[in-house]
C-alpha cells in the first residue's frame, strides 16, 4: 500500500503543441503536475498507470472509461493524468487515435517515475521491455491519499493483465461520487 507516500521529483519529456501550431521538446515537472511543495495552492489529482498505449485492455477499456468519466472526476480533483512507460511521440499519436481530448498524457519514457513508484515489471516475455502495472491513485500535494493496484503483479511471465480495481468508478466510489449502478439500485 502506498498511501501516504509522496511521489517521486522526476520531469517527463514531452513533446508539446505551441499556440503557433508548432511541436517542440517541453519538460513537465512532477511538482508542476502534483505541487509538491504543497506552498502556494493545494492541488489534488488523479493519476492511473497502465502497461502500454495501443495494448488491448488500456486501449478498449481503461483510457476511454477515463475519457468518459473525466467531468465526474473533475468534480473531485483538479486534473486526471494518465501515464505510461512510452515515449511521447507514441502516447500523442494514442492520444489522437482515441480522441482524447480531457485527460493528460504523461510519457514516463524512462521509467522513471514508474520505477521509483516501484511499479515497473518487465515484459520482457512479451518483448515489450519494461513496462507499468496498472495502478490508479489520487494525490492531494503529491502525497497519495487513494490508491489501488490489480491483483497478481509479477514479473515472471505471466501473461495476465487484470483490469478490475483500477477503473474510474473505483476511484469515485473512493472519492464519494455516485456511481451509474448505485444510481440504478437506488431507482428499484
Amino acid at each position: 500500500m502506498r498511501k501516504g507516500i509522496k511521489v517521486p521529483n522526476v520531469t517527463f519529456k514531452v513533446r508539446a503543441e505551441d499556440e503557433n501550431g508548432a511541436f517542440g521538446w517541453t519538460d513537465l515537472t512532477t511538482d508542476d503536475m502534483f505541487n509538491l511543495s504543497g506552498i502556494e495552492y493545494d492541488r489534488r489529482v488523479a493519476v492511473f498507470s497502465l502497461p502500454g498505449a495501443f495494448t488491448p485492455t488500456c486501449s478498449e477499456k481503461q483510457l476511454p472509461a477515463y475519457e468518459e468519466n473525466y467531468e465526474k472526476l473533475r468534480s473531485f480533483v483538479d486534473e486526471v493524468y494518465c501515464i505510461s512507460v512510452n515515449d511521447s511521440f507514441v502516447m500523442n499519436a494514442w492520444a489522437k487515435n482515441q480522441g482524447i481530448k480531457n485527460v493528460k498524457m504523461i510519457p514516463d519514457g524512462n521509467g522513471s517515475f514508474t520505477k521509483q513508484m516501484g511499479m515497473l515489471i518487465s515484459k520482457d516475455h512479451l518483448g515489450f521491455g519494461e513496462r507499468s502495472w496498472r495502478y490508479s491513485m489520487v494525490c492531494n500535494n503529491g502525497v497519495v491519499e487513494k490508491w489501488n493496484e490489480e491483483p497478481g503483479r509479477n514479473d515472471t511471465g505471466a501473461d495476465e493483465d487484470p483490469y478490475e480495481s483500477t477503473d474510474p468508478d473505483t476511484l469515485l466510489k473512493q472519492l464519494g461520487a455516485k456511481t451509474f449502478m448505485q444510481d440504478i439500485a437506488n431507482q428499484y
